[in-house]
């Protein structure tokens, strides 16, 4: 929630001004946290029209942001994803822009799906990111296209996310498909308020010269899919759909619902919360849960 987000977190050093590209569900929750805080926040959208949209920026025009846009923008965080040529749109459209700019630090929303698979295993910052999925070998491309810009750049790795009307709330509530059980599987998840908390508290590392180039944000407990589920349907009261082993439900699934399922890995969010001091609004998905629960009523 937005009031325990802004209890335990810092301002911004004094006179930022964050401009935030791509303001979709993680982009409206760094910049409703920002300016709860006290900090200057414009959000870009593809269409001026959108929710919480303060300017209109859609890369794949190739238009530049007007100049007022960034007057006096300190920090700059860019959630879009890669374009389909794997190149990334915000470098490739306003990359000279930004570099005339005075930015003191850059933010890249990037994925953990870089690691690739790792049979389970705990991955670190320091392990070598091997992709196998296409659109984590583009993610990768970006991230290290961000680290050759020359721009004060910081790579924020996130896996999967989770918040307030985006969760398994909504699939115990809606869905008719059967749960898929693969023993050992697990995912990494993030609470959407612990990216925002998360990102601040970065911010302000940086600031004092903190600055590791790569983190991980991520909760404290990789859990299968059915951990999560059951724990949603007791939430509401419901029943769990189906449980159906995943060597049968491989064989109708989509390429890209196969691939969410080839790849296992835990990712450590050691140096986030040990070495950084980062403090976890919600350090599992028992709590995170909650917390959606409550939101929607």
């Amino acid at each position: 929630m937005l009031s325990e987000l802004v209890k335990n977190s810092a301002p911004l050093p004094l006179n930022s001004k964050l401009l935030i590209l791509g303001g979709g569900f993680s982009g409206q929750h760094i910049a409703a946290l920002v300016r709860a805080l006290g900090t200057h926040v414009l959000c870009s959208r593809r269409r001026l029209e959108s929710h919480g949209a303060n300017l209109a920026f859609d890369s794949s025009k190739k238009t530049l942001l007007p100049n007022q846009a960034l007057e006096e923008v300190t920090h700059l965080l860019s959630c879009i994803p890669p374009d389909k040529n794997g190149e990334d749109p915000v470098l490739s459209t306003l990359g000279k822009q930004l570099k005339s700019k005075s930015l003191q630090w850059v933010g890249y929303l990037s994925t953990t799906g870089v690691y690739g698979d790792c049979n389970g295993a705990w991955v670190t910052e320091l392990d070598t990111p091997q992709p196998k999925q296409q659109r984590s070998k583009r993610r990768l491309a970006c991230e290290k296209a961000w680290q050759e810009s020359g721009l004060p750049i910081q790579i924020l790795r996130l896996p999967g996310i989770y918040g307030p009307g985006r969760s398994a709330l909504e699939t115990i509530k809606t869905s008719s498909n059967k749960m898929i059980d693969k023993p050992g599987q697990v995912f990494s998840r993030v609470h959407v308020d612990d990216i925002a908390g998360a990102t601040v508290h970065l911010i302000n590392l940086a600031a004092k010269g903190i600055w590791p180039k790569v983190i991980n944000i991520a909760d404290d407990l990789p859990s299968s899919n059915l951990e999560v589920m059951s724990f949603a349907a007791k939430l509401l009261g419901k029943s769990l759909p189906p449980v159906e082993p995943f060597d049968i439900a491989a064989k109708t699934m989509s390429p890209m619902a196969l691939s969410f399922w080839q790849e296992n890995r835990r990712v450590s969010n050691q140096m986030l919360c040990k070495e950084l001091d980062y403090s976890l609004i919600h350090s599992n998905y028992q709590s995170g849960l909650k917390d959606c629960l409550v939101s929607s009523n």
